[in-house]
């Protein structure tokens, strides 16, 4: 197999019969080997040529991090179909807008998580490509199809397979194999078109930078949906043979049992979880010095939380990195052998084929150091969102070029340091004031865990900085002292007028700092 020309469905063939007797995914109690994902994939996929699926007919996955989820997902790329992962925390009014924008026909869910009755959110809506919803779990919710039952509707398995392994056969390198709906910060989500060659081709050597290894317990609590759990989870572990260690919530202590059970060597996922473990008052008396290997991203990182990772965590080797939903999930990431500072000031640099740019807003290049918006292009970039040529244009330029909506600085050996995103900047007395760099300085005060800041409305100076803080493990930071410190620290218009002391940040489902949530709780505050 090529890794920098094949596909999902020859990724799978390839992967299930090279690594057949090495444990492919472990989820409670139950234990697959790559020979028994491969035959648990095929079985589904005949199913949902059985129950009417054509090539490139899309299939939904509503649920969460389960052995499950896996084979569903896997089975529509080897039936030629076009995968299309669904936030579990979604809505029912949310998920239908991306089931009817995808026209989805099939949808696999696990009623009951975090006490969602998914199956009867969706019949509330108007979904009218919706034929079929398959329960993954035990015995199916009301108006679903329990996954065991869909299993054994194939008449003719040899028929069915032959047709399964000729679709197969037909996907090509530039296919559409998934469709990734973005958050929807604004408005609703976008479909990301996203080909499965690219995914492959983008984290092969990020697989192999991470030094992923045939056998190692790859902790995935990032969720499945997200390209973080997808992309840079379920795809790695069938390039490298790793075992899929699916976790449904983060949880710091059942994180640590696991690590401990399951000698977990590999464990991606953003700075607020490691630091998290590391403020964990526990964390000394679990073993986990199994770990190896880790990739954070996508926030400020301090160096004293790339040191901590590396000596009360025990990871030797730590790696940045940055993707987004339009990069097939990779951008950029550090090397084997970057310093602890460059790791935590920078997401590293392209990979091969890929260019970035940063530019001013003419679109023309700003001088090295300089911060500027972020330009992509490569073979990872997608080719537009569906069924939105106008959004597509806005995105992607004439010349190939993605304008990622970062901000961010370049030093001269091409590293990245995504200082913010464009639209979290705040502009306080005509200055503009980027959060990251804010957070990034807070982070190195001994009494603050975490920081997250954000711009809160002010009469005099348009905005001002807020930042919301978690305190180091035993402190207590007061919050007069804390502004004080910042003002030795940062230029004044950088500085925070208020900081308030919060046990936790909210999370999205991909552990991110929910920001519109800490809005919100700023507006209570500056109420009071």
């Amino acid at each position: 197999m090529d890794p920098l020309q094949t596909t999902i469905p020859e990724l799978i063939r390839w992967s299930t019969d090279q690594f057949a007797e090495l444990p492919a995914i472990r989820d409670g109690d139950t234990t697959l080997s790559y020979r028994e994902l491969g035959d648990e994939i095929d079985r589904t996929a005949r199913a949902l040529v059985a129950a009417g699926v054509g090539a490139d007919d899309a299939v939904a996955v509503w649920a969460p991090n389960c052995w499950q989820w896996v084979v569903a997902g896997l089975a529509v790329s080897r039936a030629g179909g076009v995968l299309v992962p669904v936030n579990t925390r979604f809505k029912g009014p949310e998920a239908a807008y991306v089931l009817n924008a995808a026209k989805v026909g099939i949808v696999f869910v696990v009623d009951g998580f975090l006490d969602t009755d998914y199956s009867g959110a969706l019949a509330s809506q108007d979904i009218p490509t919706l034929r079929e919803v398959i329960d993954l779990g035990a015995d199916g919710g009301a108006g679903t199809t329990p996954f065991a039952r869909f299993l054994d509707r194939a008449e003719d398995p040899e028929a069915l397979q032959a047709e399964v392994d000729r679709r197969s056969d037909a996907v090509t390198y530039d296919d559409i194999s998934l469709i990734m709906f973005t958050s929807g910060t604004t408005g609703h989500p976008k479909g990301v078109q996203v080909r499965g060659g690219a995914v492959i081709r983008g984290f092969f050597s990020y697989g192999e930078c991470l030094t992923v290894k045939a056998g190692d317990p790859y902790l995935l609590v990032n969720p499945y949906f997200h390209a973080f759990g997808y992309n840079s989870g379920i795809i790695v572990c069938l390039l490298f043979g790793a075992l899929n260690l699916p976790v449904q919530i983060y949880e710091p202590d059942r994180v640590l049992e696991t690590i401990q059970r399951e000698r977990v060597a590999v464990f991606p996922g953003p700075p607020a979880l490691f630091q998290g473990l590391l403020n964990h008052a526990e964390l000394d008396n679990y073993d986990i010095s199994s770990l190896r290997a880790c990739v954070t991203g996508a926030a400020s990182i301090s160096v004293e939380l790339i040191v901590g990772m590396r000596e009360r965590l025990g990871f030797d080797h730590v790696m940045t990195a940055y993707g987004m939903t339009e990069t097939s999930g990779i951008a950029a990431y550090t090397r084997q052998g970057d310093s602890p500072e460059l790791v935590a000031s920078t997401s590293g640099r392209a990979p091969l084929d890929t260019e970035l740019r940063v530019v001013d807003a003419e679109g023309n290049d700003v001088p090295t150091g300089e911060p500027g918006e972020l330009l992509v292009r490569g073979f990872q970039v997608t080719p537009g969102y569906l069924d939105a040529p106008e959004q597509t244009a806005e995105a992607i330029d004439a010349d190939g070029w993605l304008h990622t909506g970062d901000i961010a600085v370049m030093n001269e050996a091409g590293y990245i340091d995504i200082t913010d995103r464009m639209k979290d900047m705040f502009i306080m007395g005509g200055f503009n004031a980027y959060p990251a760099e804010i957070e990034r300085v807070m982070v190195e005060h001994p009494d603050i865990g975490m920081a997250a800041v954000i711009g809160v409305p002010d009469q005099r100076m348009g905005e001002v900085g807020a930042a919301f803080v978690v305190p180091s493990p035993g402190r207590s930071p007061d919050p007069d002292e804390i502004i004080a410190w910042c003002r030795e620290q940062l230029a004044n218009y950088k500085v925070p007028r208020h900081v308030w002391v919060v046990d936790e940040f909210p999370l999205t489902p991909s552990n991110k700092v929910r920001k519109p949530d800490l809005r919100e709780l700023s507006e209570k505050f500056l109420s009071t």
